[in-house]
């Protein structure tokens, strides 16, 4: 036993394990184009990587500018302002104005590169256009009135850097942007699917009334780890499966998290609960509902033994009996005799007998003896007749005649109302005693209690 639960703990860690490295795949996937320019001015290797997972290539409008570019910077800076250098110069300039007018970086969802673009331009050439800016640079008069190599040093390390991060998505014949992460995410899927499968599957076979479909239903929260919608749903299933599992501890991470909201939310919910239970209370006693199902002769639905009351009234008499009575015999017998004595003294028997002389101490004597035998036989006659069979015909007839003279009485309008008054104002006290002194605990030191109680007892164990 110890070890297939050493087995499965290792295959639940191993599980976790690959369902976590799946999330943080997905999790890179969904932020990847988001943080692409990150990626490509730091970290180059993982742009050349996962570019083709994204369908990623660079834009054709950004590419052919810088490839202009880089060539008409390459022949002024080697042989000055020459027929095809000008003729590069007047390309760049339309190529400039297309670029302001299309936006090639709206495709990718880059409007503030293409912002910080053209501010810099416009901030170079002192403009507030950006065409007249691009124009400007690119022209001859401007080139040649400034430092050459610092206005191309200039368009090298803050535009041209701008232009690289620019790209576009493929897209397929259905007008569907190519996404070939799901080629990454279906290994992950197939293993996490059969994993899914065959566990529901043992826990069907394993345990009583519960079917494979039910097992499925009970762990659907797993399916999330094979379904490709909402991928980032997973972090769902991840997050039971790492604290199952033991991989990481995620208790106080958990603590931290939900803290303050469990904390004022149990104590609300406990509030509406508690003053609920009371109101229904309330409106069962108004309604006469439980008064009315004491004094019902129709049966109706039963649950367990038949004649509950007959039952209850047994065995209350039988805990009297052979419980209670016995604990209490000395006080028994002495409140009998000394009833006894104050009855008999009060007797004419007893006057007469103490007129005789000779006999005046006779009577203190007779009523003490007849009342020790009177207490004695009182209690004996309560414990015996019980277990004898007329007696207990006795102690039933007595039982039945009790509770339908109870009944009887109960019946009566005016007890009614009393005892309704009286337990419906009890159970008002009740709620607003509990709503005023649960708004003076705090509810996050109730909390905190709560879980110090469960670190301890996990300490004990341990």
């Amino acid at each position: 036993m110890e070890a297939r639960r050493v087995q499965n703990n290792w295959w639940q860690k191993l599980v976790a394990t690959i369902a976590l490295l799946n999330l943080t795949l997905v999790l890179f996937n969904l932020s990847y184009l988001s943080c692409r320019d990150f990626y490509f001015n730091n970290l180059p290797p993982v742009v050349n990587i996962y570019d083709p997972v994204k369908a990623v290539e660079p834009h054709p409008d950004t590419e052919k500018y810088l490839q202009t570019s880089d060539r008409a910077i390459k022949q002024i800076t080697a042989n000055g302002f020459t027929p095809e250098s000008e003729e590069l110069l007047a390309s760049l300039r339309q190529q400039s104005i297309y670029l302001i007018e299309e936006n090639p970086f709206l495709a990718s969802n880059q409007l503030k590169t293409f912002a910080k673009l053209k501010h810099r331009m416009e901030y170079r050439l002192r403009t507030r256009s950006s065409k007249a800016a691009f124009e400007q640079f690119w022209s001859r008069e401007y080139l040649s009135q400034q430092e050459i190599n610092q206005e191309f040093a200039f368009f090298q390390q803050k535009v041209a850097p701008l232009l690289e991060t620019n790209f576009y998505r493929q897209i397929n014949a259905n007008g569907i942007i190519v996404d070939r992460f799901w080629r990454i995410d279906l290994v992950f899927a197939i293993f996490l699917a059969i994993e899914y499968l065959s566990r529901t599957f043992w826990i069907a076979r394993h345990r009583d009334k519960i079917n494979w479909g039910q097992a499925l239903w009970r762990y659907w929260y797993d399916a999330l780890l094979f379904i490709p919608i909402a991928r980032w749903l997973r972090v769902i299933p991840v997050t039971v499966k790492i604290h199952k599992s033991g991989l990481f501890n995620l208790e106080k991470i958990l603590l931290y998290i939900t803290h303050e909201p469990v904390a004022y939310l149990s104590h609300r919910v406990t509030t509406f609960l508690i003053v609920r239970l009371l109101n229904q209370g309330q409106e069962l006693i108004t309604d006469s509902a439980i008064l009315d199902t004491f004094l019902a002769s129709e049966k109706g639905i039963e649950v367990g033994e038949t004649d509950k009351i007959d039952k209850i009234s047994d065995r209350l008499i039988s805990l009297t009996i052979y419980r209670v009575l016995p604990e209490v015999q000395p006080d028994l017998e002495n409140l009998l005799r000394y009833s006894l004595k104050g009855a008999l003294k009060q007797s004419d028997l007893y006057q007469a007998v103490r007129g005789i002389p000779g006999l005046t101490h006779l009577p203190q004597e007779t009523i003490e003896q007849l009342a020790d035998y009177l207490a004695q036989t009182t209690y004996d006659v309560l414990a015996n007749s019980y277990t004898d069979r007329e007696g207990k015909v006795i102690f039933n007839r007595l039982s039945s005649n009790f509770a339908t003279t109870l009944k009887q009485q109960i019946q009566n309008e005016a007890t009614q109302a009393e005892i309704q008054t009286l337990l419906s104002d009890l159970l008002e006290e009740w709620k607003l005693n509990y709503v005023k002194n649960s708004q003076q605990r705090d509810p996050e030191k109730t909390l905190t209690e709560a879980e110090q109680i469960k670190t301890d007892i996990a300490t004990r164990e341990e």
